[in-house]
């Protein structure tokens, strides 16, 4: 299985991290924390394209997640990351899958598979500007 997903889009980056900060909150999700690392390396002198890590969670689905397996704090918050290359906008989020496959006697199949459905559906509807 693809660890990441990854959609590009002809949309503008901030208006990308918008979408996505709105798209979030309807699906009860949490925006938790937007690094915006463009900003935080020229802090220290160093120049690179827009690249913003949102962190969402909902706490039902982290509960119920850390209830199965306490190993589950490591990809915890999810993050779904927007950055420029190459005059796009892309959209790229770890996916929530992807701990039921590295912790496979863990129980966390159903959890995973539906915050999978949710973080896909967000990165998708942004890409798309829906």
């Amino acid at each position: 299985m693809n660890l990441e997903y990854t959609v590009t889009s002809d949309r503008p980056f901030e208006t990308v991290v918008a979408d996505v900060e709105r798209l979030t909150a309807e699906k009860m999700f949490r925006v938790l924390h937007v690094h915006d690392v463009q900003a935080t390396l020229a802090e220290k002198g160093f120049t690179r394209e827009p690249l913003k890590i949102i962190e969402i969670c909902n706490a039902k689905f982290a509960h119920e997640a850390l209830s199965k397996d306490m190993r589950v704090s490591i990809f915890l918050p999810c993050k779904i990351n927007v950055y420029t290359e190459g005059g796009k906008t892309m959209i790229k989020a770890m996916r929530p899958l992807a701990m039921k496959e590295i912790l496979p006697k863990s129980g966390l199949e159903t959890v995973a598979q539906e915050v999978d459905r949710i973080v896909v559906d967000i990165v998708d509807r942004a890409a798309a500007g829906n």
